[in-house]
């Protein structure tokens, strides 16, 4: 089944939490994962992982916490799931071809064309459609 993991999950509502503050206001992982019931350690190492892919900043010091650092209209979905999670495709064929099926696949095309109009139909959404 295609589905979101939880850390993107994790990470889109980390981030609609930052985009609803005011503008250079600093959220701390303590603060989401209580109002979004998130295991801290999960929402800590997710926001650790956002902050190296220079999606939010962290703020050091004793109010510090992350902040918004990129913009999100400027993030397609898969590129997002990609900097979160690694290689998106529908099938593992897609990004490992070690697969032991390729050459007796009968389905290949038509998951190719399920595949192409899935990451086109991602890429034409941003971060920001998903967390307004």
């Amino acid at each position: 089944m295609l589905k979101l993991t939880r850390k993107v999950e994790y990470a889109l509502i980390a981030l609609r939490h930052m985009q609803g503050k005011e503008l250079e206001s600093v959220s701390s992982t303590k603060e989401i994962a209580v109002r979004y019931n998130i295991p801290i350690e999960i929402l800590a190492k997710t926001l650790q992982h956002l902050a190296k892919e220079n999606i939010i900043e962290p703020i050091n010091g004793p109010h510090g916490g992350y902040r918004l650092k990129a913009q999100l209209g400027d993030i397609n979905l898969v590129e997002f799931f990609e900097r979160v999670e690694g290689p998106l495709g529908l099938s593992d064929c897609f990004y490992d071809s070690n697969c032991v099926q390729i050459d007796y696949c009968n389905i290949r095309t038509p998951i190719q064309r399920i595949n192409a109009n899935m990451m086109s139909m991602f890429r034409s959404m941003s971060v920001q459609d998903v967390t307004n």
